[in-house]
C-alpha cells in the first residue's frame, strides 16, 4: 500500500506542479506585458523573439518554474507514505528535464539557462524537504 500511495503522490504532485507552473507562465503576459509581437501560445513566435524579453519576464519564468517544482515537490511530500524526500527529488528531477528541454527549444541567454537550471529545480526540493522533515 506504501508503493501505491508513493507512486499516487508523484503522480498528482506532477499534476500540481504542472499546473502552477503553467497557469504562472500564462499568467506572465498579464503580471508583466510581453514584448510587442510575441505569442506565448506559438513556439515559434517564441523563437523568434525571445531576444525581446525583459529581465522581468524572465523572472516570471524563473518564478513559475520555482514555484511549480515547490508545489508538486509539497505535494509529493505531504501524500507520500515514504522516503518523502526521494518523491521529492523525483518531481524535481521531471521538472528539471522539463526545464532543459525548454533551454534547448528555445534561444534563452545563457544567464538565465544557467540559474533557470541551476536553482529553479533540485535547490528547491531540497528546501521542501528540509522543510517538511521538521
Amino acid at each position: 500500500m506504501k508503493t501505491l500511495r508513493n507512486i499516487a503522490a508523484v503522480v498528482i504532485g506532477l499534476v500540481i506542479g504542472s499546473v502552477v507552473n503553467m497557469y504562472l507562465i500564462k499568467l506572465n503576459g498579464s503580471l508583466v506585458p510581453l514584448p510587442e509581437g510575441i505569442d506565448p501560445n506559438d513556439m515559434d513566435s517564441l523563437q523568434a523573439n525571445m531576444n525581446k524579453f525583459t529581465l522581468l519576464n524572465y523572472l516570471v519564468v524563473f518564478l513559475a518554474h520555482s514555484l511549480g517544482t515547490l508545489s508538486g515537490a509539497l505535494v509529493a511530500g505531504v501524500i507520500g507514505a515514504s522516503v518523502k524526500p526521494i518523491l521529492m527529488y523525483i518531481i524535481s528531477f521531471f521538472f528539471l528535464l522539463g526545464g532543459i528541454s525548454m533551454v534547448v527549444m528555445l534561444p534563452t541567454p545563457l544567464w538565465f539557462a544557467f540559474a533557470d537550471l541551476a536553482f529553479a529545480y533540485i535547490p528547491v526540493a531540497w528546501l521542501v524537504a528540509k522543510t517538511v522533515k521538521k
